[in-house]
């Protein structure tokens, strides 16, 4: 605990010399600019951008931030649809799906997630009409407003009828992961077989032509933290077309975006993608620390990893999935990293751990530039490979551009716009996304763009409430910050659980 009581935190540091004096202590190159700039100033934020032949009106993003607040047969609760007002609210001209929707029940994280089926047309149409209501109120036109709706199915963290009971169905036995969450590694009847990966392939395109019915302009084929088609690019040691090696690996993937292109004409793809993965970690209530994996070297269970140190990045195998990518037609890429559920400081670095986490094994401001600084890279080396590409390069290029997300913005807290500024002007990335952080401060991009000071007391300072409290079968929200979440009965309930762990 010492050693975690020993990183300060961002509030701390009063101002951007402050910040960038941490920065320069933990020897990050990390670009800060010193004023927030507006719109009407030459905010790099507010310049549009091209994604799939729509004009986007500027470069903040919002992340999919689930509830688990649904109904049971995944319609939208007056709390779902508190959310996606919200994001109307936000200032954003990119919503990266709002939330993500199991595209059949038995994929679902948790009872209460959204579906993408037939029996769900309605609140699908709901959530998108909340936004779009509220983003007209607030900005008087929908100009440059570009909405997708995230399609997944949970793969080895599915919950679909128990908060407290999983449901798992994995690419493959992954040995740790197994040992982490009890699976029996024995047991291959968790294991997907070909033909009913040609049903799920089924149901992605079925949920992706209701989401094109519906009215979003764009579908993301989830492929991030830990859910199955983020499982699939790791599994060397499955047999068969869905396995082996990365065109295999990436099989499912790939032919949902072609059967939704070819299928449901006019409606562009994204894609959100774990960049790089790491090594699980062990839940304590001490700084974390990875299980162990020696025995396990070359390392073969983990994505965008070194196999003689897996808890080293090695982003060739991305860069290639991301080049497949394009050429698939995908329109704009997401890259996030890692698992909420097994590795959460790379994914989410947070100086206040959920309960089934661990403390802190590095200064949170290291796993917010690990994210930004491989987004970085890889927009780098893709603009060195298509010049050295010749031919295929130019008609890459011809195809579109193909704008990059980045992720792992919110602990930067007070700092989140002087760095999201300099990032996009020195083209680092393309957009920056934010979620939790939406929960308590959904108009943080609007007042940057206007011109308005923060509202200090609305900045997430990552507690993880929002994850504690589904964790234990709540719903997400900000219950610190947002006097929404503060007066629900569910704050007791999350107290309630916070003590027992704390004694």
């Amino acid at each position: 605990m010492a050693e975690t009581a020993n990183h300060p935190k961002v509030a701390q540091l009063k101002d951007v010399a402050a910040f960038r004096a941490r920065l320069a202590e933990l020897q990050l190159d990390l670009p800060v600019d010193e004023a927030i700039l507006s719109a009407e100033e030459g905010s790099p934020l507010a310049e549009p951008i091209s994604v799939a032949g729509h004009t986007v009106g500027n470069r903040w993003c919002i992340h999919p931030m689930e509830g688990w607040d649904a109904n049971r047969d995944g319609s939208p609760s007056p709390h779902t649809l508190r959310r996606w007002r919200n994001f109307g609210l936000s200032g954003a001209k990119l919503i990266w799906g709002g939330e993500a929707a199991a595209v059949r029940p038995d994929g679902r994280a948790n009872p209460n997630q959204t579906m993408a089926i037939a029996s769900n047309r309605r609140g699908l149409a709901a959530l998108l009409n909340e936004l779009t209501d509220a983003h007209r109120e607030s900005f008087g036109t929908l100009d440059g407003l570009l909405v997708g709706l995230q399609l997944t199915h949970s793969g080895r963290f599915c919950k679909p009828e128990d908060h407290h009971k999983m449901a798992p169905r994995i690419a493959y036995h992954h040995p740790l992961l197994d040992a982490k969450f009890k699976i029996d590694p024995r047991d291959d009847s968790l294991v997907w077989t070909d033909s009913e990966l040609e049903q799920l392939i089924d149901d992605y395109v079925i949920a992706a032509r209701l989401a094109h019915e519906v009215g979003f302009q764009f579908v993301d084929v989830k492929a991030c933290h830990g859910y199955l088609l983020h499982e699939f690019l790791s599994a060397r040691s499955r047999p068969g077309r869905f396995g082996g090696d990365l065109a295999g690996r990436s099989r499912v993937l790939t032919t949902v975006i072609d059967r939704i292109h070819n299928e449901v004409r006019g409606l562009a793809v994204g894609v959100r993608l774990s960049l790089f993965d790491s090594v699980p970690y062990q839940t304590s209530r001490e700084i974390g620390r990875p299980m162990e994996y020696s025995s396990f070297l070359p390392y073969e269970y983990g994505f965008g990893l070194c196999p003689n140190d897996p808890l080293s990045i090695d982003l060739g195998e991305p860069l290639e999935l991301i080049e497949s990518l394009i050429a698939h037609g995908v329109a704009t890429i997401n890259l996030s990293c890692g698992s909420p559920y097994y590795n959460p400081h790379i994914q989410r670095p947070a100086i206040f751990p959920p309960i089934d986490g661990y403390q802190p094994p590095e200064d949170p401001l290291v796993g917010v530039w690990r994210q930004i600084d491989a987004v970085r890279q890889c927009k780098a080396a893709l603009e060195t490979r298509m010049q050295d590409a010749g031919g295929r390069g130019q008609e890459m290029k011809q195809a579109g551009s193909v704008p990059i997300v980045g992720t792992g913005y919110t602990y930067l807290q007070d700092y989140l716009p002087h760095v999201a500024q300099a990032v996009v002007r020195e083209g680092w990335t393309d957009f920056v996304g934010v979620g939790r952080l939406v929960l308590s401060y959904p108009e943080l991009p609007a007042d940057t763009l206007a011109g308005r000071p923060l509202a200090r007391k609305r900045i997430c300072r990552t507690f993880s409430d929002c994850t504690t409290a589904p964790r234990n079968g709540l719903i997400s929200g900000c219950y610190p910050l947002d006097h929404y979440y503060k007066e629900l009965p569910e704050r007791e309930g999350l107290l309630d659980i916070k003590r027992k762990w704390q004694s």
